[in-house]
């Protein structure tokens, strides 16, 4: 096992990895920037170095800073949680050639699952089903011929997304030729600006559409597993907001089908450590797409903790030590019901608008059944350069009803002040008929009129 790790990220996600090593007799190394100085994981982390002006590529995209703080402080390995460097190749290979082990995936697989075409080419390629749409990567005057002729072949709407993009940058769906001319430029335009890529490829677009994911562990030895289903649907301009384990719609023999083809991905990459593969379902016919993968745990990860019992940050670390998992996945059962909240420090009522300040008062909620990951106390002022999550916030039941009645009261319960949240959003979103029925899609915050729903409450004085 590991004596030292550098853990290359900030905000909850950090101090959840100084927790773990903690409890696993590991040394933990935190990096910050300017303005996480006074950050909880910096307070608790045993050794930390700082890193210097916040801005991103400065501080936790510096590669060479960060590798270069690794070898001072004699780390092991690097963790990298999720974005900044988690999914970035360049950073994986620079790791393997320092003999610093990376806890997450080998380079090689890395490369297979990006660009976004590519993967989306190699799983057609491998008989995991994906949605119609065209092949390869576009990014010159001819692929845009073969992309009108691609859209016209399977019918509009279609989706356009650039190959390098996350967190739905730059996708935008057409409903017409023009319209689609227009996405395929906005598409290369946000490529090339945010990822150094201006390819992009189109889709059908499943307009009743849910967003499941499977997590997946896969160990050195080849031993792979899904360990639980999650359905991320609740989103706005394509970010999550609520995510919820299992999904609604999942039956016994569905899980089974597509676990199985989320192992197969993952067989297919050559993977190891913890996976994410993201499958479009569709409600209109039942079935099912592969989406994309992501090469790192997802924000939302703590449902399938409190489903199965498995410290998915443990056994990242352990499988990059070179442990087995241990049990098969017939040893895997999920019990009960479990949501995660978001909470964002933005305004729901100004089209969620960031909404970095000073904390003045933070006192998270409590009781049987929730979990809150955090990483702001009282006193501390969220940073505007970064993400505005300041914690998830969890609950866990015996069955759907009871999770949600937990969550209910647990945001009731959360006391912040000094900045503006989202938790209004939450709990007007748990109150609507279609969510508790589990009949909802990706487009339940605007089909369902959620944020008119927010402004007419706070008129009506019910939010301050």
């Amino acid at each position: 096992m590991f004596k030292k790790i550098l853990i290359a990220n900030r905000g909850e996600i950090a101090l959840r990895a100084v927790r773990e090593c903690r409890e696993m007799g590991i040394r933990s190394v935190a990096v910050f920037s300017d303005k996480d100085a006074a950050a909880l994981f910096v307070k608790n982390a045993d050794e930390s170095y700082p890193l210097g002006d916040p801005e991103p590529n400065a501080s936790y995209l510096n590669m060479e800073k960060i590798l270069g703080i690794a070898e001072k402080a004699q780390a092991e390995a690097i963790y990298p949680g999720y974005g900044f460097l988690a999914e970035n190749p360049k950073f994986v290979e620079a790791c393997e050639a320092r003999g610093i082990v990376f806890i997450g995936p080998p380079s090689y697989s890395m490369h297979e699952a990006k660009p976004k075409h590519k993967s989306r080419d190699l799983m057609k390629k491998n008989g995991v089903p994906v949605s119609p749409g065209s092949d390869g990567a576009i990014d010159d005057a001819s692929g845009m011929v073969k992309a009108f002729d691609a859209a016209e072949g399977i019918g509009y709407p279609v989706i356009v997304k650039p190959s390098g993009a996350g967190g739905g940058i730059g996708m935008k769906v057409a409903k017409n030729k023009e319209e689609l001319q227009a996405a395929m430029d906005y598409a290369k335009s946000m490529g090339s600006e945010a990822f150094g890529l201006p390819a992009f490829y189109i889709e059908k677009y499943i307009t009743r559409a849910k967003h499941i994911e499977f997590q997946i562990l896969a160990d050195k030895k080849g031993n792979t597993v899904y360990v639980s289903d999650r359905e991320c649907s609740v989103q706005r301009r394509y970010q999550k907001l609520i995510e919820e384990g299992p999904s609604p719609i999942m039956t016994p023999q569905l899980r089974e089908k597509m676990g199985s083809d989320a192992v197969k991905v993952a067989k297919i990459l050559k993977y190891v450590n913890a996976l994410t593969v993201e499958f479009i379902y569709s409600m209109d016919n039942n079935e099912y797409y592969f989406n994309e993968v992501n090469t790192r745990l997802q924000v939302e990860h703590p449902i399938t903790e409190l489903l199965t019992g498995i410290n998915l940050v443990k056994e990242q670390i352990r499988i990059a030590a070179g442990e087995e998992l241990g049990y098969s996945q017939h040893d895997i059962k999920l019990r009960g019901w479990s949501i995660e909240c978001r909470i964002n420090a933005e305004d729901p009522f100004m089209n969620f608008m960031p909404a970095p300040a000073k904390l003045t008062t933070y006192n998270p909620p409590g009781g049987f059944g929730v979990r809150v990951d955090g990483g702001v106390y009282a006193g501390y002022a969220i940073p505007f350069e970064y993400d505005s999550l300041m914690a998830k916030l969890l609950s866990w039941g015996r069955n759907r009803t009871e999770a949600i009645e937990t969550m209910k009261r647990a945001l009731k319960e959360y006391q912040i002040e000094g900045v503006k949240t989202n938790i209004p959003f939450h709990i007007v979103a748990l109150d609507n008929e279609s969510f508790r029925k589990g009949d909802y899609t990706t487009h339940f915050v605007e089909e369902q009129g959620i944020v008119k729903k927010l402004r007419e409450l706070k008129k009506a004085g019910v939010f301050t």
